[in-house]
């Protein structure tokens, strides 16, 4: 864990110096977080503190994005301004829910030069790319819904292949979510299952978690199968699949390929009975308005935040779901409001608790590693999704 040194947290011999210098006309700055390592970023007056926000925007998968684009809108309206300078949103990034698109949002927001977080991305194949690079660059990236463990750790604590100092998100591991699922389904009598998953770190990481711990509660895997997250055509898988005749098929796989198999299942006699699973990445309106989709299960975050509040900014839960109900007309489009929310919030206090105001010109020093200070150490924070620590 980095241990947060203030700049003002001077050994004896450097107090001399501070002293001396204080004495020749020029003042210490105030105290603040960061040690200078990996830059700092000057915002003179007039100017606006750059951050951005990627998310997946276009076609059916957008709906992982939609609400919590706009959940990210509101935050940095609600929490207002830092040390007198606003905020900067830019324009929202799109991840293409992709790998591809990670490193061409990662690389847009660097060549900008001044952006000093993100917030994002929605999803984890993206971040498996981006995160390498906007780190690097020594940005902080916060993502409200990347659940695939190898971006942090296992349960253990044992850093995951795809993390990088600089990476924090406030949605959960997906060891927690498989665990979960493997548990209730064989709590409801099922004691085999096949897997499907598209290759990508979330799919994979979901099914797999899901199927180690599946055969802890004693049940049997049939099969694990990969599928082209761009397919269309299941007969083949699906007729390998029931020949092991599992009595559940967990597919945490996204939208629209989750519907084109479960219309064709529906189609084969073998899957008439047979245990339906899904994840997060079905867990929206088009796929839950879907016929094939009535006896399913899906599992994803709870968002029922009670009458949790933000401590920052004030807002509640149950105002802030009224809010993005009234600006999309509807409930908001998937479960991670709320945590984009928390994760906004977040990046602009560590921003507030990482900068000072420079004497003379008044303009606002921001030091990069100070963020990573103020993240690395964040304990009992309070947010819409409730009580959020760093480990």
């Amino acid at each position: 864990m980095t241990r947060i040194v203030p700049r003002r947290l001077l050994t004896a011999t450097a107090a001399v110096f501070v002293m001396l210098g204080a004495a020749c006309g020029e003042p210490e700055p105030p105290e603040y977080l960061g040690d200078g390592s990996l830059g700092t970023v000057v915002v003179v007056q007039g100017d606006s503190v750059q951050v951005r926000s990627v998310y997946t925007s276009p076609g059916e998968i957008g709906l992982l994005g939609n609400s919590a684009e706009k959940a990210i809108v509101l935050a940095v309206e609600d929490y207002g301004t830092i040390h007198g300078f606003d905020v900067n949103l830019g324009v929202g990034l799109d991840d293409m829910c992709s790998p591809e698109g990670g490193m061409i949002t990662a690389s847009l927001v660097i060549a900008e030069g001044d952006v000093l977080g993100v917030v994002g991305t929605n999803c984890s194949a993206a971040a498996a790319e981006a995160s390498p690079l906007l780190t690097s660059a020594g940005m902080v990236l916060i993502s409200p819904s990347n659940t695939a463990p190898s971006l942090t750790s296992d349960l253990a604590g044992n850093e995951g292949e795809s993390h990088f100092p600089g990476y924090y998100r406030t949605a959960h591991n997906d060891l927690i979510q498989g665990e979960a699922v493997a548990h209730f389904l064989y709590g409801e009598g099922v004691a085999s299952a096949a897997v499907m998953h598209d290759g990508g770190p979330y799919t994979m990481g979901l099914a797999t978690a899901f199927a180690n711990a599946f055969e802890r509660e004693g049940g049997v895997i049939t099969g694990t199968w990969e599928v082209d997250r761009k397919e269309q055509e299941f007969e083949q898988v699906l007729t390998e699949i029931a020949e092991g005749e599992p009595e559940a098929l967990f597919f945490p796989i996204f939208y629209p390929t989750g519907k084109y198999l479960v219309e064709q299942a529906a189609e084969m006699p073998a899957f008439s009975d047979m245990v339906f699973a899904g994840a997060d990445g079905l867990l929206g309106d088009s796929f839950l308005s879907l016929p094939e989709s009535e006896g399913m299960y899906i599992s994803g975050p709870d968002d029922r935040f009670g009458d949790n509040v933000n401590q920052r900014t004030g807002w509640s839960a149950t105002d802030l779901e009224a809010r993005l109900t009234e600006i999309e007309g509807g409930p908001p489009t998937n479960a991670f409001w709320g945590h984009a929310y928390d994760a906004t919030v977040m990046l602009l206090d560590a921003i507030s608790a990482a900068s000072y105001l420079r004497s003379g010109d008044n303009a606002l020093v921001i030091d990069r590693a100070g963020l990573r200070d103020y993240l690395d150490n964040l304990s009992g924070f309070q947010g819409v999704t409730g009580v959020l620590s760093c480990g």
